[in-house]
């Protein structure tokens, strides 16, 4: 065995130093203990890379690493330089490299090797040519023990001693063909087996893309074979020399030994499909910093960076300082340089990083990036982006006004080869197709093509600004869109989005007539099939251009434009309100005619036409509502010297009669028509003949409500004040379909007279007389004498709801019915018998007196005939016993349980308000006849009979006065008894009986038939 590497001087030259300072054995010890638990603890399969990398980078060949496991032994054999005495010595000593100053190596500390401590005792490395060089724990301890000087240090470690301090020569090892170096690790136990095979699975293509030199990673592991390389990943590097000056500033807080290689380096790598596109990480790949070899500095980004960054003393973590922040903006560059490398697709967004990082460094890169990349030429555009300074809004197409914060110089360019590619800042997306957007292209500057997602967070970051549908129609103003011919205008219309009406508002529509409007709502689309003749200019419609019609518009607020349409159109109603007004009306009045005649228009449909402007046959203007057709009903019933007028002759030759009554002039009586009208001065104006009047009576009759009252569907005949030929007139009124016009209107739950029936019933319209003063022939006898009889011919139903009368009970229930006949019954013409008389005023007592003003002269009786007396006269009895005291003034009577009634609806007093009714003489008490009681079983026992009664001073013939029947004859006595019993009705009966008593079974039975 060849002691080649001069290790038995190494081993003396140790044992020496350690024997003249214990201490620096325990310092030794210690270090190893530290790095091969420590931050080497699981570097093993990393070290044995980086040490056979930079092996091939001193040899300039490609480097392959072969890591096999066999049993327990793992084998690492390599390309490139072979081990010499240099590379034994920086291996078997702590933080001395023997790559001092060698640019691109991996190792640049000296203490990898110590990672092999962690898994074994007894670590051999070899080249071929019969180079070896082994170390041994349980030699080296041996060797120690021998030290009187260090046996203390060693029993106080329990035997543990620094295993790579002192190296042996080893017998030549059998290095695998194509290689050239072999390290052999015979491994501790089953433990080290177990981490050795995990970090044997973990082994990725970070450790090659970290390692350039390093072409290859074999990895036998119990003979099957994996090959780790670099291929399919998308690589941007960077890297340089320090210059002294450089070397100053930014080594003045790193070790001496770092100084001597003043080079840096950065790499970033990302993964790429098939297509060029970046994927993602590999989950063999850990998410850290490799500064070459992964550090505990996590980053949070889809990439894989490895840089020169300066270590803290644990070799886990990136040491701060000025280097450090060096490295941090060279990493933002050249991440940067790695995104404009990639293809330019939407995946390009997820390599964006979001602001917040997984640790400090994480943080601090981020940032640098996201300050270079909104001013990066990045994203594809379909567009370029605006000529001088651009603003994140839309808000003008025409004038930007830039905020300082985001004004962005753009220098002049030119699209490059596969288009425009623009910065972040100069970019805009907008959500919507690829129709769409190719479109729109040309007024959206920077716009991304379709598939940038518009709401992806890299936007924000990138600093593009999205802009909404609605922004972009906007744009599409101005000279932007000067010249542009209707067909392109479809072609927008048909890649526009169906589901966002409200962003199309404003979307420019070109018109027949040249004009561009903005907004589809109030435009018109033709659809005059058999019509196209028709001239409509006079009109002002804004027709859409029919190369741009589209059925987008139709949803956007647009409508099609058949005759019926555009008689409703807004632009149409202007042009007939004006027509009057107007010093040409004719081209309006034809195309307004001729779109009645194509719509098929009935009359009353469309009561708005009856402004139209026509010419009347006195050659004079006239609105269409007043004038009337030469040979129509109406113009033969209304008077000749009226204001309406006869339409010109041409024009009913031209349209005919049909088209001319539906825009209004007048055949027959025209009829207002409304709905939800509101019975108040205001919204209830129809220009009607008294129909403030007739609004002031229906509001009379409706009680007081929280709300105004409406009338859902109001309906009134007009011109009736024109007419002058009554009966035919009201032929027409009270058939259909104008006598709809007479039924009653429900408002409130109150039923109210129409108009029309209303104006009709108080004026002369049957026979000269008004319907309220006459009645329905052979209806209620009661009402005979009041009022006369309506002519026979008429329909019954309509003229009851004219007011002809028809029932006294309809008639008090009618609003003023009960004044109208107290009126009646004082009105000295009119003749009524005693039994109608009577009946009335059964009648009237059944009435609210609320509803009557007391009147000043009633029809009573006096003497016995029917007289009309002044009210202060009359008075209304109460009582049978009491006429002997009134007899001399006007009776109103009825049935003695109405009198209070008729009494406080007539303001009238009762007779016993005006005679005490005290009986002044004196008589004798009598028993009543048994016979009597027979008939009336609740008869008193007794009664007082007068020679002579007197009652305050008044000879009668008998009184009930204070529960005692007073009588004077026969005759007084039966009706006092019959008065007492409340039989009343019986007073003659009793009468007889007194008379003949043997009368009395056939009186008895006569009561039982009755």
């Amino acid at each position: 065995m060849t002691d080649t590497f001069g290790t038995d001087r190494m081993r003396a030259a140790v044992l020496a130093a350690w024997t003249a300072s214990p201490a620096r054995f325990r310092e030794d010890a210690n270090a190893e203990e530290d790095f091969a638990l420590g931050g080497y603890r699981d570097r093993l399969i990393v070290e044995l890379a980086q040490n056979a990398a930079d092996a091939a980078l001193r040899a300039g060949v490609p480097g392959v690493l072969r890591l096999t496991l066999r049993g327990d032994v793992l084998t690492a054999a390599n390309t490139g330089a072979p081990l010499d005495a240099t590379g034994v010595e920086s291996l078997s000593t702590l933080r001395v490299s023997g790559k001092r100053g060698e640019a691109g190596a991996a190792g640049r500390f000296g203490v990898g090797f110590a990672a092999v401590v962690s898994v074994c005792d007894a670590p051999a490395v070899g080249s071929r040519g019969a180079r070896a060089v082994r170390w041994s724990r349980e030699e080296t301890a041996a060797l120690v023990s021998t030290v009187p000087e260090l046996a203390g240090e060693l029993d106080s470690r329990s035997g543990h001693v620094p295993l790579l301090r002192l190296p042996f020569a080893a017998d030549p090892m059998d290095v695998p063909d194509g290689f050239d170096t072999l390290v052999r690790l015979p491994l501790r136990d089953e433990a080290a087996v177990a981490a050795v095979r995990r970090m044997l699975a973990e082994t990725s293509p970070a450790l090659p893309l970290g390692m350039p030199a390093l072409t290859a990673i074999e990895i036998d592991l119990d003979g099957e074979v994996r090959t780790v390389v670099a291929d399919g990943w998308h690589v941007v590097s960077d890297s340089g020399e320090f210059t002294p000056e450089e070397v100053a500033a930014l080594f003045a807080d790193r070790p001496t030994e770092e100084r001597t290689r003043p080079y840096w380096s950065v790499r970033w790598a990302v993964p790429h499909t098939g297509t060029g596109e970046p994927g993602p990480l590999p989950a063999t790949v850990p998410p850290v910093v490799h500064a070459p070899t992964p550090s505990d500095e996590p980053l949070d980004l889809p990439a894989l960076l490895i840089a020169s960054f300066p270590m803290a003393t644990d070799r886990r973590h990136v040491a701060k300082g000025p280097l450090s922040d060096f490295l941090v903006d060279k990493v933002a560059d050249a991440y940067v340089r790695l995104l404009r490398e990639l293809p330019r697709t939407p995946r390009l967004l997820d390599l964006v990083p979001a602001l917040m990082g997984k640790g400090e460094l994480d943080a601090r890169i981020r940032r640098a990036i996201l300050l270079r990349l909104p001013d990066t030429p990045l994203l594809p555009a379909l567009s370029a982006p605006a000529p001088a300074v651009q603003t994140p809004s839309f808000a003008d197409a025409e004038v930007y006004e830039p905020d300082a914060e985001w004004r962005v110089e753009h220098p002049a360019r030119e699209p490059q080869g596969d288009g425009w590619v623009v910065t972040g800042r100069e970019a805009a997306v907008v959500a919507g197709s690829a129709e769409l957007l190719a479109a729109v292209a040309h007024f959206v500057p920077g716009l991304l093509p379709t598939g940038w997602p518009a709401r992806h967070p890299a936007m924000v970051s990138l600093g593009v600004r999205r802009v909404e549908l609605a922004e972009v129609v906007d744009l599409l103003s101005g000279e932007a869109v000067e010249g542009r011919e209707p067909s392109w205008w479809r072609s927008l219309y048909e890649v526009l989005p169906a589901d966002d009406p409200e962003s199309l508002g404003a979307l420019p529509v070109p018109l027949a007539d040249g004009r561009l409007v903005r907004g589809p709502r109030g435009t018109l689309i033709l659809r005059l099939d058999g019509h196209g003749g028709l001239d409509l200019t006079p009109l002002g419609l804004r027709i859409v251009h029919p190369d741009a019609a589209h059925p987008a518009l139709l949803r956007l607020g647009a409508a099609e434009a058949t005759p019926r349409t555009i008689l409703d159109d807004p632009l149409t109603k202007e042009a007939v309100t004006q027509s009057l007004d107007s010093p040409d009306p004719e081209p309006v009045a034809r195309a307004v005619l001729s779109l009645v005649e194509a719509a098929g228009l009935a009359p009353g449909e469309a009561p708005g036409l009856a402004a139209l402007a026509l010419r009347g046959a006195d050659g004079e203007l006239y609105p269409a509502g007043e004038l009337m057709l030469g040979e129509g009903a109406l113009a033969k019933l209304v008077e000749p010297d009226s204001h309406l007028g006869v339409v010109a002759a041409d024009l009913v030759e031209t349209y005919g009669s049909r088209v001319l009554a539906a825009v209004g002039v007048l055949d027959g009586f025209a009829v207002a028509h409304d709905s939800d009208v509101l019975l108040d001065h205001d919204d209830c104006d129809h220009d009607l003949d008294g129909e403030d009047e007739w609004l002031d009576h229906v509001i009379d009759l409706l009680p007081d409500l929280d709300v105004p009252p409406v009338v859902a569907e109001f309906a009134a005949v007009r011109d009736l004040e024109l007419v002058a030929d009554w009966p035919a007139a009201l032929a027409l009124l009270t058939r259909p379909p104008l006598r709809a016009a007479l039924h009653p209107l429900r408002v409130g739950g109150v039923e109210v007279p129409s108009y029309t029936a209303w104006w009709l019933a108080g004026h002369p319209v049957l026979d000269g007389r008004r319907p309220r003063e006459l009645r329905l022939p052979g209806a209620d006898p009661l009402l005979q004498g009041l009022y006369a009889d309506a002519p026979a011919g008429l329909d019954e139903g309509a003229l009851a709801m004219l007011g002809v009368r028809t029932t006294l009970a309809e008639l008090l229930a009618s609003h003023g019915g009960p004044e109208e006949l107290l009126d009646l019954m004082a009105d000295e013409s009119v003749e009524v018998d005693r039994a109608q008389l009577r009946a009335l005023w059964m009648a009237l007592a059944g009435v609210e007196p609320e509803r009557v003003a007391p009147p000043s002269r009633v029809r009573a009786v006096l003497h016995g005939d029917i007289v009309v007396a002044p009210a202060d006269d009359a008075v209304v009895v109460e009582a049978p016993d009491l006429l002997q005291l009134v007899a001399d003034r006007p009776l109103v009577l009825a049935p003695y349980d109405l009198a209070e009634a008729l009494s406080e609806l007539l303001d009238l007093p009762l007779a016993g308000e005006l005679a005490t009714g005290e009986v002044t003489s004196e008589g004798a008490v009598r028993p009543v006849p048994p016979e009597v009681r027979s008939l009336l079983p609740t008869a008193p026992e007794t009664y007082v009979e007068h020679e002579k009664l007197l009652v305050d001073g008044v000879a009668c013939t008998w009184r009930f006065f204070e529960g005692a029947v007073h009588c004077t004859g026969m005759d007084g006595l039966a009706r006092g008894l019959a008065w007492a019993t409340g039989q009343w009705n019986d007073r003659l009966a009793v009468a007889a009986l007194l008379r003949d008593p043997a009368a009395v079974p056939l009186l008895l039975a006569e009561a039982d038939l009755s």
